[in-house]
C-alpha cells in the first residue's frame, strides 16, 4: 500500500486502496470507480450548465455575457487564424486598426487557444468557447477532488464535495457566462501541491521542473487568478506553518532549490510572452478601475446564477452578473464557521479559516461596506492595492481566494462526520449531511441563460464588403467598442477578411499609457458615440468636418458602415454633414466609401 502526506494534520497516512472491481487500466492508474463517478457527475454537471448553449451553438449567446463573449471567440479565433498563417500571436492589426492589439496584454488564453486551434478551425470560436467553459468547471472540480482524495481526506464523498465547490462555487458559475480564464483553474491545485512537495525536500530538481512547466502554462491560461490563489496560498502557509513555526522554516529552506528550479523553468518558456506583455506593442502599465470591493451583505446573498437567487439577488452588489465573486449565502457561511470552530485543533482546518477571513478582507477593497452604507474603517487593501501587478486586480475577485479553503473545510468536516458514523454516532452524521444540504442546496447553479445572436447584415454575410475595401479598414458608425462589438463576429465569420478600425481589448490610453477597454478615444469617436446616446445630430462645423477627415485617415478607412441600430437615422445624418458626401444603402446598411478622400 502506498503512503502519500495527509496535510490535515502532516502525518503519513496510507493512500485508499485501489478497488479490485475498478478497470485494468483504471487501477493502473490509480483510479477506483469512486473517481470515475465523480468525474463524471462534474462533467455532466458542467454540461448541464452549458447545455442551451451547447445545443443553440450556431445562434446561441450566452445573456449575462455582455460582449464579453464576442470578445472570447475573436481571441479564440484570430490566435487559430495566426498560428495558421504562421504570424506572431502575440500581435495583430486586424482590430484597433492600424495600431493593433497586444493580444498577451489581453486575456487571448494561449493555453488553451493554441492547442484547441483546430477545433476551431473546423467547428467555429464558439464551439471553442463553450467547450473550455465546460472544461474549465468540470476539470477544475475533478482537479481538487483529486488532491483532497489522495492527500487530504480519505472519504471520495468527502473529496467530492470539496471537489464540487471549488469547480462550481458561486463565483465559477457566474465567471462561466464569459470569462474562461477565471473558470479553467484546474492547474491551480497541482501547483500548490508541488509546492509542498518541494518543501519535503524530494526530489528538488524533479519536482522544480514540474512546479516551472505548470506554473508556465497557468500564465498562458491565466495570470490574474494565478496571482489571486497564490496570495491565497501564501497566507494559508503562513497560517498553517505558524503551528510548526520551525518545521516551516525548515520546509522553506528544503523548497529553496526547487524553487530556483521552477523560477528558471518557468521564466525559459514564458519569458518573451511576457516581456511583449509588459514592454511590446500596445502595451500598457496598469487598467484602473477604481474602487470595486465586495459589499459585506455581497456574502451573505444568494447568486443570480442559482437555485435560492433570482434576478435581484446581487443588485447593487456586484458589477455585473459577471461579476458576482462572493455571494456565498448565509447558510454556508454559517456552516464554515462551525467547522472552523469543531475542527480548530487542525493545522489545515485553522490555517483554511485563516484563508477564508484574509482572502474576504481583501475582497471588500480600500473601505468596509455594509449593506450599501461606508462605515470609514480603512481595508489592507488601501496598501496593498498600490503594488505593481495588484494594481490592476478587481479587489472583489480575491473573494474567490476562499473557495479552496471552504471546499477544504467542508471535505474535513465531511470525513470527519462519515468516520464518526462509522464508529456508531449516525445521528452526528445525518446531523452533517442535513447542514451540508442546507448550505449547498440553495447555491446550487441554474442552466446559463441564452439569447438569439444577431445575424450578420447581408453586406457583410454575402461577402458585399469586398468590393468596398481594398488595403484599408472597415469603420463601423460608432466605431466598434465595448459596448458594440458585435462586428468583431461579422469579421471572423468572414475569415478575417478585413481590418477593423476600434474594438474590444485592454489597451493604452492617453500620455501615460493606462489601460483602457477599447480604443484610445479620437475626436470623431467621440462625436458619433455622444450622438447615438443622444439621439440629437450635433453641430457640425469646419473643425468637426476636419477631425473627421484626419481621423478617417488615420484609421486608413476604406469604408464607413453603419448597421440598424439606436439612433441609426440620426448617425447616418451626422456623418453625411461630417464627410460631405451621403451614405448609399447596400445589402442592409449604409456605407460610405472613402477611399477616395484617403
Amino acid at each position: 500500500m502506498s503512503e502519500t502526506l495527509n496535510l490535515a494534520d502532516g502525518k503519513p497516512a496510507a493512500s485508499p486502496p485501489t478497488a479490485p472491481s475498478a478497470p485494468p487500466r483504471a487501477r493502473r492508474l490509480g483510479l477506483t470507480w469512486a473517481d470515475i463517478a465523480a468525474t463524471a457527475f462534474f462533467v455532466a454537471l458542467a454540461v448541464f450548465v452549458l447545455w442551451r448553449q451547447w445545443w443553440h451553438l450556431g445562434d446561441g449567446y450566452l445573456v449575462t455575457s455582455g460582449q464579453d463573449q464576442t470578445m472570447w471567440e475573436w481571441f479564440f479565433a484570430v490566435t487559430a487564424h495566426s498560428v495558421t498563417h504562421l504570424e506572431n500571436p502575440l500581435s495583430s492589426t486586424l482590430q484597433n486598426y492600424p495600431l493593433g492589439v497586444n493580444m498577451m496584454a489581453n486575456t487571448a488564453m494561449f493555453g488553451v487557444s493554441i492547442p484547441l486551434a483546430p477545433i476551431t478551425l473546423l467547428f467555429g470560436p464558439t464551439v471553442t468557447f463553450t467547450f473550455a467553459l465546460t472544461l474549465g468547471l468540470s476539470g477544475t472540480a475533478t482537479a481538487w477532488y483529486w488532491v483532497l482524495s489522495r492527500h487530504v481526506v480519505t472519504s471520495k464523498f468527502a473529496a467530492a464535495v470539496g471537489g464540487v465547490i471549488c469547480g462550481f462555487a458561486p463565483a465559477m458559475i457566474s465567471h462561466s457566462n464569459g470569462h474562461p480564464n477565471f473558470v479553467a483553474l484546474f492547474l491551480l491545485p497541482f501547483i500548490a501541491l508541488l509546492v509542498i512537495r518541494l518543501g519535503s525536500g524530494d526530489r528538488p530538481v524533479r519536482n522544480g521542473v514540474l512546479l516551472g512547466l505548470v506554473v508556465a502554462y497557468q500564465i498562458l491560461l491565466g495570470e490574474e487568478p494565478l496571482l489571486i490563489y497564490s496570495i491565497a496560498f501564501i497566507v494559508f502557509g503562513i497560517a498553517y506553518g505558524a503551528s510548526h513555526p520551525g518545521e516551516a522554516i525548515s520546509a522553506v529552506r528544503r523548497g529553496a532549490k526547487g524553487l530556483c528550479v521552477a523560477a528558471a523553468v518557468a521564466l525559459a518558456i514564458v519569458a518573451v510572452p511576457l516581456w511583449w506583455q509588459f514592454f511590446g506593442p500596445q502595451s500598457y502599465r496598469v487598467i484602473e478601475h477604481g474602487p470595486v470591493g465586495n459589499d459585506a451583505l455581497a456574502f451573505t446573498r444568494f447568486p443570480t446564477q442559482s437555485l435560492a437567487g433570482d434576478p435581484g439577488s446581487a443588485a447593487g452588489l456586484s458589477m455585473n452578473a459577471t461579476e458576482e465573486n462572493a455571494f456565498f449565502g448565509w447558510p454556508l457561511l454559517l456552516l464554515v464557521s462551525m467547522t472552523a470552530v469543531w475542527l480548530w485543533r487542525l493545522p489545515m482546518a485553522r490555517a483554511a479559516a485563516a484563508t477564508v477571513a484574509a482572502m474576504a478582507v481583501l475582497s471588500m477593497g480600500v473601505e468596509l461596506r455594509v449593506a450599501h452604507n461606508d462605515t470609514g474603517i480603512t481595508l489592507p487593501w488601501t496598501w496593498l492595492g498600490k503594488l505593481p501587478l495588484l494594481e490592476s486586480v478587481l479587489e472583489s475577485r480575491f473573494a474567490m481566494g476562499c473557495i479552496p479553503a471552504i471546499a477544504i473545510l467542508l471535505a474535513l468536516g465531511t470525513d470527519r462526520a462519515i468516520a464518526a458514523g462509522r464508529t456508531g454516532q449516525r445521528p452526528m452524521t445525518l446531523l452533517w449531511v442535513g447542514w451540508l444540504v442546507v448550505a449547498l442546496l440553495p447555491l446550487a447553479p441554474a442552466p446559463a441563460a441564452l439569447a438569439d445572436r444577431t445575424p450578420a447584415p447581408a453586406f457583410f454575410a454575402d461577402g458585399t464588403w469586398r468590393s468596398y475595401v481594398s488595403d484599408g479598414s472597415v469603420l463601423m458608425v460608432p466605431p466598434t467598442r465595448p459596448e458594440d462589438a458585435r462586428a468583431l463576429q461579422w469579421q471572423v465569420q468572414q475569415d478575417f477578411g478585413f481590418p477593423l478600425a476600434g474594438g474590444y481589448f485592454v489597451g493604452p490610453a492617453g500620455p501615460e499609457a493606462k489601460g483602457k477597454y477599447g480604443p484610445d478615444d479620437r475626436p470623431t469617436s467621440l462625436l458619433l458615440g455622444r450622438t447615438q446616446q443622444s439621439g440629437v445630430v450635433p453641430p457640425v462645423d469646419s473643425a468637426a468636418r476636419a477631425d473627421a477627415r484626419a481621423d478617417v485617415e488615420f484609421w486608413d478607412a476604406d469604408v464607413l458602415v453603419l448597421p440598424p441600430g439606436k439612433n441609426d437615422q440620426i448617425l447616418r445624418t451626422t456623418v453625411n454633414q461630417l464627410l460631405g458626401i451621403d451614405g448609399t444603402l447596400v445589402d442592409g446598411v449604409w456605407v460610405w466609401d472613402v477611399r477616395k478622400l484617403t
